[in-house]
């Protein structure tokens, strides 16, 4: 699984909007906990640059750095801050349900701000869905 690797080549590939726009729905309905799907995923974020965290108990999160290409047009596209460098981030969460557990998955550009906020710009991107579906369907989930 390559999910956050492949954040690289299409954010230079596909349109990004603010994260004031609705995301595109990536999420899936597995049966039971889906613990395979969240250690696939660990393990994909492994390589120089990418930082594994779990921002909340059934959330994991990978943050990759951009090359520098990408950075400087990010930051200056979205007026960002370049002593605090613009990262891919995919994020999984899982939560609960009557029928199993639900996984949503987040995939933006988090770009620092000057003010100290952060601007998300969130990916737009059939090839993607579709890809994450597959991804889901193999460990599977059903994708909603």
């Amino acid at each position: 699984m390559r999910i956050p690797r492949i954040i690289l080549f299409l954010a230079l590939t596909v349109s990004c909007t603010p994260q004031d726009v609705v995301p595109l729905s990536r999420s899936a309905q597995f049966p039971e906990n889906p613990v395979a799907l969240f250690r696939a995923f660990e393990n994909s974020c492994q390589e120089p640059g990418e930082t594994l965290s779990r921002p909340a108990p059934t959330t994991l999160e990978c943050r990759q750095l951009l090359s520098p290409d990408a950075t400087a047009y990010l930051i200056l596209t979205y007026d960002g801050y370049p002593q605090d460098l613009p990262e891919s981030v995919t994020r999984l969460t899982a939560t609960e349900n009557p029928a199993g557990y639900r996984v949503d998955a987040e995939m933006f550009l988090d770009v620092p701000q000057k003010d100290g906020r952060s601007l998300n710009v969130q990916f737009e991107s059939r090839r993607l869905d579709r890809m994450l579906a597959r991804l889901y369907r193999a460990a599977g989930g059903t994708p909603i």
